[in-house]
Parts: structure tokens; C-alpha cells; sequence
């Protein structure tokens, strides 16, 4: 087949399993896993169920020609988010717990996903609206009242200011959605070429988005840090099989660098203290903790912390959201009241 036509079939392929059915497979396996069933044994009979029965039998392929547990997955379309987290598995085996804290992680996410499309639903369709009718009004409306109101010198030039501040706003809009249609393309079809230090400068340069992801790769590290350090193996060890997965890009680079550093003589404590996307809270951990038992456990008892509290305050953005909208609209609403009024104050002054 020709090159160019396989990218093109790929691309129009779909890209990852549904959720429904990611989470319906993964819970079924480690219910299946609990039950005490081997997980070759477990896929066979999840292929009762008809909608997962290509899904278990791709991946039970894959997992009898010796494909480890997460590429198996990937094959199979499932989300990043799942199989990042259950490639350390080849190291730590464990599957059923893992799989219990991809269900968790996924589930997370899939809120914040949801309800980010229920606060931005109902603005969104106000804000097409709105700019369907600032267009109505600088094209039809305001021009109409510039004939009624030629007149009156005050009115006409009330008027303008008026078409002015419409033409203003509605090419902002304008610019600003095509912008950002135009950068969501070019990352989609250029993300995996970028320089790793390319993407965090550009993800530090976006406000909300660099707090969220400074807690997330925090939580990772001292999430699969804490949970590696069981097994008994060095600092330096685990920070390679850290460096060596390829799905989490930012930890990997960081594990990298830490690496490097680590065999030049320089602490720890000091290399997290430098990297923009780990938190403070992890450098005292470590310069507190000499021993690997109580590092890994400080580790843990960090991790769920930081998972509820960027729970926390994800929820508080989603929730003040909405209403922020809100408030742009109406203000907008108001603009486009005075815009049509304020000329007509103006003539009935003059009579």
C-alpha cells in the first residue's frame, strides 16, 4: 500500500477505544483478577460479553507472543493515561493493584473532562449566539440607524463609536477562534517533533494548564517512585526504568536529567528544587528521608495527598468557571443594549 494513503488511513482511524468500554474491560479484569483467575484466563471469559470480546482477543494475542501488558493495551486503543501507568508492571508486576489505580486515575479524569463540558456547554452556545448577533447588528441594525440619525451630529457620532467597538470585538473573536483552530491543528500534527524543552516552555507559558501539570507530574513521580522503591531497588535504578518509558515525556526527561546528575556527585534535593514541573514539597521529602522505607512510604502518603488536593481545586476552577462566562456575556449583552440605545437618547436630546 502507498505510504501517503496508510497516514491518511491512519489518521481517520479512531484513535483510542470508547470510554465506556475501557472502563467496563478494566473493571472486569480485576474483578476477574480478584476472583483469583490467571489473566489469560480472565480475557477468555471476558470475551463472553460481546462488545469487549475483540478487544480481549487482540489483546490475548498480543499477550501470548510476548507483548508486555501495557503495549498490549496500546495496541489495542487504550488511552495513554492507562497504559503509562501499567508499563511499570514489568517491574513491579502487581497487575490487579495497578489496574485498580488506572481505573481510579481514568475515572478522575473523565470527571473533570465531563464536568469541564457541562460548565462550558450552555456559554458556548450563548457565546455562538451572541456573535451571530453582533454580526447581524453591525451589517443590518447599526447601519439602518446611521440613515435614521444623519441628522444629529451627536448621534451619528455616538453611532460610529458604536460600529467601531462591534467591528472591534467581533474581529477579536474572530481572530482569537481561528487562532486557536489553526494552533490545536499544528500541535496536533507537530507535537511529536517538538524538543521535549521546546513543550516545557510552551506548557509553562499557559497559566492554568502549568499549575495543573506541575501537581500531575509531581503526583506521577512520587506515585511510581514510592511504589518501585517496594522492590528494593537503588534510587539510580528506578530513575532508569523512569527514563527509559517513553509515555510520560516531561518524567522521563526529568529521570534523564536525574540520572546524569546523580552520577556527577549532585544530590537529589537539589536537582528537584531546579525543575519547573516538580513541586517543593518533594525536595523536602528526600532531604528528610535517608532510608528507602520511609522515603517510599513519605512518598505515598504525598501522593494521595496531592491527589485530593488537585481534586480539590480542579473542581473549585470548573466550578467558578461557568459563572465567569456568565459575566463576560452579560457584560457583552449590555455593550450591545447601550449600542443600540444610547443614539436614540442622544437624538430625542436634540428634538
Amino acid at each position: 500500500m502507498d505510504l501517503s494513503l496508510k497516514k491518511n488511513i491512519n489518521f481517520f482511524e479512531k484513535r483510542w477505544l470508547s470510554t465506556d468500554i475501557q472502563l467496563r474491560f478494566l473493571k472486569r479484569l480485576a474483578h476477574l483478577l480478584e476472583s483469583g483467575y490467571p489473566l489469560l484466563e480472565a480475557l477468555e471469559i471476558i470475551e463472553w460479553d460481546g462488545k469487549l470480546a475483540n478487544t480481549s482477543q487482540v489483546i490475548a494475542r498480543l499477550l501470548k507472543n510476548g507483548t508486555p501488558i501495557d503495549q498490549a493495551l496500546e495496541e489495542a486503543k487504550f488511552h495513554p493515561d492507562i497504559t503509562s501507568y501499567l508499563f511499570f508492571v514489568r517491574t513491579v508486576g502487581d497487575l490487579e493493584t495497578h489496574i485498580h489505580k488506572c481505573i481510579l486515575i481514568y475515572e478522575q479524569r473523565l470527571n473533570y473532562l465531563n464536568k469541564f463540558k457541562q460548565t462550558v456547554r450552555y456559554p458556548l452556545i450563548l457565546f455562538i449566539f451572541f456573535f451571530i448577533l453582533l454580526i447581524f447588528l453591525k451589517y443590518t441594525v447599526l447601519p439602518s440607524f446611521q440613515d435614521i440619525f444623519q441628522m444629529s451630529e451627536s448621534s451619528s457620532s455616538t453611532l460610529l463609536i458604536s460600529i467601531l467597538l462591534i467591528d472591534i470585538i467581533s474581529q477579536a473573536i474572530l481572530y482569537f477562534t481561528v487562532g486557536i483552530g489553526c494552533l490545536m491543528i499544528v500541535w496536533r500534527f507537530s507535537n511529536k517533533k517538538i524538543n521535549i524543552n521546546l513543550k516545557m516552555k510552551i506548557y509553562n507559558a499557559i497559566p492554568f494548564y502549568r499549575y495543573y501539570l506541575k501537581n500531575h507530574t509531581s503526583l506521577l513521580f512520587a506515585t511510581h517512585l514510592s511504589t518501585l522503591l517496594k522492590t528494593g531497588l537503588p534510587i539510580k535504578e528506578i530513575l532508569n526504568i523512569l527514563a527509559l518509558q517513553e509515555k510520560l515525556p516531561i518524567l522521563s526527561h526529568y529521570a534523564d536529567q536525574m540520572t546524569t546528575e546523580l552520577s556527577k556527585g549532585v544530590y537529589v534535593t537539589s536537582l528537584l528544587s531546579k525543575m519547573t514541573f516538580m513541586d517543593s514539597q518533594l525536595s523536602s521529602i528526600f532531604q528528610k528521608n535517608i532510608d528507602a522505607d520511609s522515603l517510599g512510604r513519605d512518598l505515598k502518603a504525598y501522593a494521595d495527598y496531592l491527589t485530593e488536593e488537585l481534586h480539590h481545586k480542579m473542581m473549585k476552577v470548573l466550578t467558578l468557571m461557568q459563572p465567569l462566562f456568565f459575566m463576560i456575556l452579560a457584560s457583552f449583552i449590555i455593550f450591545i443594549y447601550v449600542s443600540l440605545m444610547w443614539p436614540m437618547f442622544q437624538l430625542i436630546k436634540t428634538i
